[in-house]
């Protein structure tokens, strides 16, 4: 199953590297969420993919899930959750001062 959650990630890592490589501010955007995603996804499958009990004292079960990645995954999606925001209003307010999302127009560049 590990095996198939880090090609899974790969392949969404190579999806998200096509999108951020792109002229349109918009498929920017979502480039970046989908790499995110995809290094949580990552994350995730590194912490291991294994069936426990929650971690809590009295409860008496042999094996314990790690916490930590899901941790350090929630606070992720917050935090991009936040950038995508602030990324999706700055874009939004460039092409109502300037008429275009395309990089090479806005750089000064007409064709290239």
């Amino acid at each position: 199953m590990e095996t198939l959650m880090i090609i899974l990630s790969g392949i969404l890592i190579t999806i998200a590297t096509y999108l951020i490589l792109s002229k349109n501010l918009i498929q920017i955007i979502i480039g970046l969420s989908i790499l995110t995603h995809a290094g949580h996804l990552l994350l995730m499958t590194m912490g291991g993919l294994k069936k426990g009990s929650v971690p809590l004292l009295g409860e008496g079960a042999a094996v314990y899930v790690d916490p930590l990645p899901q941790a350090l995954i929630l606070t992720s999606i917050v935090i991009n959750f936040g950038v995508t925001a602030f990324f999706l209003v700055l874009t939004y307010r460039t092409y109502e001062e300037l008429g275009t999302d395309n990089l090479f127009e806005l750089r000064g560049r007409k064709h290239e």
